[in-house]
């Protein structure tokens, strides 16, 4: 399915009908401010699976963040971090970064594994956030990769929901998205590194 949501007020009814599906286990592809997004609700282990099984990835492994709303959830998922590291955060999101924190001890009950680390981020895209508050809890994200080949059905919600319709549930149709991924900022030392420069640039 299809669903058009507009980036500068999303509707309240379609925002819904994507909350509802994510809550029953459902997988969705949204906007974010980088790459369009696949994902489903972090507490859905099966859904969780099955994004995996699309990306050809380990559910388990390091490639999954987790999209907040804000930073409020932070402590929820991640051991205390220190003030610097979350001014530091909260100057750059929302924004197309995806901060590394060491996991707290409810990952691996999430997640059935010894993931010690977690990626958050806070898109600044208002479509992909109003979900996430409306769902309550962080949605388990990875962006949807391309070619060189054939680039351009990352951006295009058509194209996606061409290439992805019978695998996934939803896709949200939130206007051409970029071609660029976020910035990843390795923060687990005390001190940010960045292990992935994109389209962010970090402000120190």
């Amino acid at each position: 399915m299809l669903i058009k949501i507009y980036p500068e007020n999303p509707q309240p009814r379609a925002t819904r009908q994507v909350v509802e599906t994510l809550e029953r286990g459902g997988i969705v592809v949204y906007p974010t401010d980088t790459l369009y997004g696949l994902g489903c609700a972090i507490d859905q282990l099966q859904a969780a699976e099955s994004v995996a099984q699309i990306k050809g990835e380990d559910v388990a492994k390091d490639l999954f963040s987790f999209i907040c709303a804000d930073l409020s959830q932070l402590s929820l998922y991640c051991k205390p971090i220190s003030d610097s590291i979350f001014k530091m955060m909260k100057r750059h999101l929302p924004g197309p970064f995806t901060f590394i924190l060491e996991a707290n001890n409810q990952i691996p009950k999430l997640f059935k594994s010894k993931k010690k680390t977690v990626g958050i981020r806070v898109p600044d895209n208002e479509i992909i956030r109003e979900i996430v508050r409306e769902l309550g809890r962080p949605i388990l994200n990875t962006s949807l990769s391309h070619s060189d080949e054939d680039p351009e059905y990352v951006c295009d919600p058509e194209w996606i929901h061409e290439r992805y319709g019978t695998l996934i549930d939803i896709v949200v149709d939130g206007g051409l998205g970029g071609m660029e991924p976020s910035t990843v900022v390795d923060c687990t030392s005390g001190e940010p590194v960045i292990i992935r420069q994109g389209l962010g640039e970090l402000i120190l």
